[in-house]
């Protein structure tokens, strides 16, 4: 029996939970047709088989036709979705791992324009900044009829085999109910007595234990501490909390701290990279103190040490490590077998979540399997013949590619132009916020190193060098350089600089600057707020009609901040169309895609972000001696299967280029492609 604290086994009424790990609550948005399918299950499979105690599955299944799935919700207000959680359940504790799952209303945090198209109901006339539809205020055949189908919703999820359910009571319909903040209600339900504004989600958790019954385990994910002025305080959430457990009738609290209803205020409260590690693990551990209860808690725990500190400290029961798994699913069984060093780590890029709330999927930004789980492995198999592979290149494409090649059990040879591995994350890590980015180079150099491939720095690899290995497969993972040409126009600009060089520090920031974003990625706030910084008067342009889209919600709250204070002011449809000098100064001529308006700009500086162009000369000059002449058998690598195309009987060599060495794209795109050609290599 293990000593460490993590892996004691953990009771919850009559449900023995195996260890103290486990996901929290969240909505990969995988549902199809609204219900949890194959890849959802598979998803949650992965790591329950890996030793997870306790899945909490869905972000949010909602409970009301009038609660929209704004994140590709569970249905649960479906009869049909039994059947799909019986066969989720099953698979889960099929490994040993307990099931339970989320439910909700979303009240305003969704919009009237999904779904049925019916309105959305609140205690607030406000609506929510994130999501914009005003909400009808909520009348009490509303709330009895919410009540009803929160009941209906926890039967279903007992009849698909549910271990329990937690309520998700903050940012959603139960807790502006019982926010100050957020309950412009009168009479029993109204906001001036703290039991009236606890009366709906306690009338909700005595109807869902009327209909399921005592043993059925039921607990809450609530904001005991809503971190803005004229709402609950820690004071009002302890008193919250111990009402909660004086209920009887609850068996679980999972603690949150902050709120979800603008980006900046989500950010605090699921923190990012850059930002503090478990910033209210103290605070849970409060609450864990006041009620004696069972206590859960998730926020930036990205690391095994902090997790146990946690456990061990007694400041929770459980601890939520839902990125963590989403990086690593294996991470329970790395620490039972020894092997913490080769957890792949969370760098906190919240990929993930970014893509959820811009309704698009959850996806890991340096482990591609993940939400793959159907086609994408997590654990390489070994090839039945071994191979020579020679890699140019060791960026995060080539590098995935040199890792699963090795544990593949090929020969494996990496040539890099540089003295150090890294590619465009080594120049996203000079930004002290995004230091942790190069976790994504240095857990595959240690992976690399453990399986004995061979680096060659400071190699400007040629022809000769290659063919001199006679390798069996070529990879071109040169990634590519930043392009100065501007949109349909020939040539580059003689007189620009990139975002690439205010970052790396070869150029300094000037005066008054124009920072011209048509990639709308990371690197054009990255130079802008060294600009800033260094005390210039910053523009930033794009021909869009938003800016840095590709940065997206939670990861652009950083850079707002940093910027709010500073000279800088962002311009949406405008198009730099040229740069001429003016003596010591630069004229930029500014135009726009909607009309033939025109005007100069006089700056100091322009700096350009838009994106690279593959460095793609050695691809291009070992192409005729290679068998498939660089081909890619699309059909064959979407299916998994092996690469045979041959357009060139006298190659000795299959030859692939990968990532950015393709065409610009982001770091996720570089290391899929390298996983999903390199597992059948």
């Amino acid at each position: 029996m293990s000593n460490d604290p993590l892996l004691q086994p953990f009771q919850l009424k009559h449900l023995t939970l195996r260890n103290r790990i486990m996901t929290t609550s969240h909505e990969p948005a995988y549902p199809k047709d609204g219900m949890p399918k194959e890849r959802y299950t598979a998803y949650h499979v992965e790591r329950a088989k890996a030793g997870v105690a306790l899945t909490m599955t869905a972000g949010s299944a909602t409970v009301s036709r009038d609660s929209p799935p704004v994140f590709n919700n569970i249905l649960a207000y479906r009869d049909d979705v039994v059947p799909w959680i019986q066969q989720l359940t099953d698979a889960v504790h099929e490994h040993g791992c307990a099931a339970m799952i989320q439910l909700t209303h979303l009240g305003r945090r969704t919009n009237w324009n999904k779904g049925d198209w019916l309105p959305s109901v609140s205690s607030s006339k406000h609506r929510e900044p994130a999501h914009h539809a005003y909400p009808k205020l909520i009348e009490d055949w509303d709330i009895e009829r919410i009540i009803n189908d929160f009941a209906d919703a926890a039967e279903r999820m007992q009849s698909g085999g549910m271990d329990g359910i937690e309520l998700q009571v903050y940012g959603h319909l139960l807790d502006q109910f019982w926010s100050p903040l957020t309950n412009d209600l009168t009479g029993p339900y109204g906001a001036d007595t703290m039991e009236n504004r606890m009366r709906f989600p306690l009338d909700v958790v005595e109807a869902i234990r009327n209909r399921v019954g005592a043993d059925f385990i039921v607990g809450l994910r609530y904001t005991a501490d809503e971190v803005q002025k004229g709402g609950i305080t820690p004071e009002e959430g302890l008193e919250i909390s111990k009402r909660l457990a004086a209920t009887g009738k609850i068996d679980f609290l999972n603690v949150i701290r902050g709120r979800i209803h603008t980006d900046p205020a989500m950010t605090d409260l699921i923190p990012i990279q850059g930002m503090k590690s478990a910033p209210h693990l103290d605070f849970a551990g409060e609450v864990r103190k006041a009620t004696g209860m069972p206590t859960f808690h998730a926020a930036r725990i990205p690391d095994v040490a902090t997790a146990r500190h946690a456990v061990q400290a007694g400041l929770l029961d459980m601890v939520g490590m839902t990125r963590a798994h989403m990086a690593d699913p294996h991470i329970v069984r790395k620490i039972i077998e020894g092997r913490e060093a080769d957890i792949r780590p969370c760098v906190g890029a919240t990929y993930c979540l970014d893509r959820i709330y811009q309704a698009g999927e959850a996806l890991c930004i340096h482990n591609a399997a993940t939400g793959r789980e159907l086609t994408m492995p997590h654990e390489i198999a070994k090839a039945e013949t071994r191979k020579k592979i020679v890699i140019v290149g060791a960026g995060p494409a080539g590098l995935e590619a040199a890792r699963v090649a090795a544990e593949r059990g090929h020969e494996v040879t990496v040539f890099e132009a540089a003295a150090e591995p890294g590619g465009q994350v080594l120049l996203t890590s000079q930004s002290p916020r995004r230091r942790e980015m190069i976790g994504i180079i240095d857990w595959r150099m240690n992976q690399c190193a453990a399986r004995d491939v061979t680096f060659n720095f400071n190699a400007w690899a040629e022809v000769a060098d290659v063919t001199g290995l006679s390798p069996d497969v070529v990879i071109v993972a040169t990634g590519g350089m930043p392009n100065t040409e501007l949109f349909e126009q020939k040539g580059e600009q003689p007189h620009v600089v990139t975002s690439w060089d205010l970052i790396s520090g070869d150029v300094k920031p000037a005066g008054k600057i124009l920072i011209y974003d048509e990639s709308g990625d990371h690197p054009a706030l990255q130079a802008a707020e060294i600009a800033a910084n260094a005390g210039g008067k910053v523009e930033i342009m794009t021909p869009d009609r938003t800016f840095s889209p590709d940065v997206m919600a939670m990861n652009l709250v950083p850079y707002m901040r940093s910027l709010q204070d500073k000279d800088v002011t962002f311009t949406v449809t405008r198009r730099l169309i040229g740069v001429a000098r003016s003596g010591n100064k630069l004229t930029a001529t500014i135009g726009t895609d909607y009309s033939d308006h025109t005007y100069d700009l006089e700056v100091d500086q322009v700096v350009v972000n838009y994106g690279t162009l593959p460095l793609d000369d050695l691809y291009f000059d070992l192409k005729p001696m290679s068998s498939n002449a660089g081909a890619v058998d699309y059909d064959a690598l979407l299916a998994g299967g092996e690469q045979t195309t041959t357009r060139n009987k006298n190659g000795t060599f299959q030859l692939f280029r990968i990532g950015d060495a393709v065409s610009a794209r982001n770091t996720h795109a570089a290391i899929y492609d390298a996983l999903r050609l390199m597992k059948d290599i």
